[in-house]
């Protein structure tokens, strides 16, 4: 019986992670994310397969990033049948962002129709909806950490804390060949040690080969202390001018780790006590999350949150859901936090804030999450003098700070520490990472003695 493990997305790329592992008739599929890039290549990429869905046995599906879960309802449609496992976080949260994911494809499938129409082009459908997207998750099964179960003949997995976001998952495969035992991590995406609400990821044992992730494996990151240091002066900075502060960013987890600081801020009297408006539906509903699953939350916050100390219930913290009540924010003058997404800058509320307010030298937009190239948010970082928002050039007047230490995912020296836990290996894979970020990584980990192998999209690799 062979095993092989085919990249299906997520190789070369931070986006779009899939992969399969084959063992004795079994197929098992790791992840199933979209690919997320120019709308014909988006649709191309996410409508189309390498394999049959119908023959997959069992998909384990470490968290609900979108880049991570964002294509199971295409796969569904398309035949998938299995179950899908993951923790009962994930599960939760992942059907509030394939649900935002569906309605979003909607609602540019519409535009997009409208404009076809125009140029006697034909109409396009929209991976999937709203509706599907919600019945995907009744396929979901959820799983504790450290509970090992059986997903297919002969093979077993385990889930252990990844420490990325809240429920994400290391996955562990334990595949029998014959008299041997074959053991497979999957660590894609893995977190950082020392993160404010998540406790540390845990590294497993004895792994016969690893699939790791590689997104800032030729980086090290500031420590995460330096973040809200940061953040304490750009916010004193920009309330002293009487200027309101901008935070596009990620629904899930950039926004609840940047009220746990704001709040730490404000019970230790650094910040002046302004307006802070989560401006976000989705953001609203995942924060919620946070105090439901408190067992995934590291002992200090689970303990706080227990205790009626939950550092989301700030007094001068509002969620704001209706379309009206954001628009309100741009004729209030007064200095305020706005924290909006999406965190790219590309679409949603922050957009309208930005527009508003981007040519006031007053205003600060605060970074503190990754910008893709060619995004409005890149463009932002990069300090360009003139951006486009809704297709009208604007001033950008605005002072813009930048907090990179504020990043979920594990730095070189942090991958390099998770690779020493995981010891003895054959062979580690690296995906999720740009071409130069897994190079980096790959010779750091060469030097060690150690083999890592940079797979490219749709190949396939037989593991001895």
């Amino acid at each position: 019986m062979s095993i092989t493990l085919k990249f299906l997305g997520g190789a070369g790329t931070v986006t779009g992670s899939s992969h399969m592992v084959r063992a004795g008739g079994s197929e098992v599929l790791l992840d199933a994310g979209l690919f997320q890039g120019r709308r014909d290549e988006f649709y191309r990429q996410n409508s189309t397969f390498s394999f049959n869905p119908h023959t997959v046995d069992a998909l384990v599906l470490s968290h609900a990033h979108i880049d991570h879960c964002g294509n199971i309802p295409s796969l569904i449609k398309r035949g998938l049948r299995c179950k899908i496992y993951t923790t009962s976080a994930t599960k939760d949260i992942a059907r509030l962002m394939l649900e935002d994911s569906g309605k979003i494809q909607e609602e540019d499938t519409k535009y997009v129709n409208k404009i076809n129409r125009r140029l006697g082009l034909p109409a396009r459908g929209a991976l999937y909806t709203k509706k599907e997207a919600a019945k995907a998750t009744r396929a979901f099964r959820s799983i504790s950490y450290g509970q090992r179960f059986c997903v297919a003949k002969n093979v077993f997995a385990t889930l252990l804390d990844a420490g990325h976001i809240l429920g994400s998952s290391i996955i562990i495969l334990d595949i029998k060949e014959g008299k041997r035992d074959i053991k497979i991590g999957y660590a894609v995406d893995l977190g950082r040690k020392g993160l404010p609400l998540l406790n540390d990821p845990v590294a497993p044992k004895g792994l016969d080969y690893l699939i790791l992730e590689s997104t800032y494996g030729g980086r090290e990151h500031a420590p995460i202390e330096e973040a809200k240091n940061k953040l304490r002066d750009a916010i004193c900075r920009a309330v002293e001018r009487k200027g309101k502060i901008l935070i596009p960013s990620f629904t899930l987890e950039r926004t609840q780790e940047v009220i746990y600081f704001l709040n730490e801020l404000l019970e230790e009297k650094l910040i002046p006590s302004i307006p802070i408006y989560v401006d976000s539906p989705l953001a609203t509903d995942l924060t919620k999350l946070f105090e439901l699953h408190v067992d995934f939350l590291d002992p200090e916050t689970r303990q706080d949150i227990r205790g009626g100390r939950s550092p989301f219930g700030l007094l001068n913290l509002r969620f704001i859901r209706g379309q009206e009540d954001s628009k309100a924010l741009n004729a209030d003058r007064r200095p305020m936090i706005i924290i909006a997404g999406s965190g790219m800058c590309e679409s949603g509320r922050i957009l309208h804030h930005l527009s508003n307010n981007i040519e006031d030298s007053r205003t600060m937009i605060l970074v503190v999450g990754y910008m893709a190239r060619d995004t409005l948010g890149k463009r932002i970082v990069e300090r360009m003098r003139r951006v486009r928002i809704f297709g009208v050039e604007y001033e950008l007047n605005a002072e813009v700070v930048v907090i990179t230490s504020f990043s979920g995912h594990a730095d070189k020296n942090e991958l390099l520490d998770f690779v020493s836990g995981c010891l003895p290996l054959k062979q580690i894979f690296l995906v999720h990472g740009d071409l130069e970020q897994s190079q980096a990584l790959a010779d750091a980990l060469s030097s060690s003695g150690l083999q890592a192998h940079i797979p490219a999209k749709g190949e396939e690799a037989v593991l001895l």
